[in-house]
């Protein structure tokens, strides 16, 4: 049982030293852990676990029983019951080893699991985070795209309001200039038609001074 036991405690350790050193039978025995923890298992190294604890404690209990022979004996311990404490002794606390380097085992797996997920949760922010400030330079490229076109446009309505703001003084300035024109038609044209009506009474006249002195010859 002593070289079982042994065994066990090396084995123990040198899954310790795989936990502390990365390599790919870190990942298997992370792996065998993680299968080992589902289903039946927990039940299983709980089972051996209480087995182990529960022959701890007979071992204790058998050294206590031996001592207290002794003590009953007069102090003197006979060297069979030497052997068995010492046997008792070495087993019990090869037992307490053992589960204490399972604990540890428990812990760093758990740790170590835990620490990988943060990982992978760490990155999958990261790939977020980069993903959002490609789609941000994305989205400015296009809004500064989309300003230059406005910029553009507004300069070419801007050149576009001065020509037409021109052509509007230009035909404001030519009104001006018919409006006058006009006023002087219509002076002109008042002119001329008082000239007409003075030159018709002034034939009226000359008509009616001839129409006399015929009838003056006449009679």
């Amino acid at each position: 049982m002593i070289q079982l036991l042994f065994t066990v405690i090396f084995s123990e350790m040198a899954m310790i030293l795989l936990f502390v050193f990365k390599s790919p039978l870190r990942k298997f025995l992370i792996m065998s852990l993680d299968r080992l923890k589902r289903g039946r298992g927990p039940v299983m190294v709980k089972t051996v676990a209480g087995t182990v604890f529960l022959v701890l404690i007979s071992s204790v209990y058998s050294m206590v029983k031996i001592q207290k022979r002794g003590i009953d004996v007069g102090g003197v311990v006979n060297p069979t019951d030497q052997v068995l404490m010492a046997k008792h002794l070495l087993e019990a606390t090869l037992m307490g080893s053992i589960l204490f380097l399972s604990l540890m085992i428990d812990r760093l797996h758990h740790y170590i699991r835990e620490l990988r997920m943060r990982r992978k949760s760490m990155e999958a922010v990261k790939k977020q985070n980069r993903s959002f400030e490609d789609g941000k330079v994305e989205e400015t490229k296009a809004l500064e795209t989309e300003v230059s076109t406005l910029q553009e446009k507004l300069k070419q309505l801007q050149s576009e309001l001065e020509v037409k703001s021109k052509e509007v003084n230009t035909s404001e300035a030519n009104a001006a200039a018919l409006s006058k024109q006009s006023e002087g038609f219509l002076l002109e044209y008042d002119r001329l038609l008082e000239e007409n009506q003075n030159l018709r009474s002034q034939l009226q006249s000359v008509d009616s001074r001839l129409s006399r002195s015929t009838s003056k010859k006449n009679t």
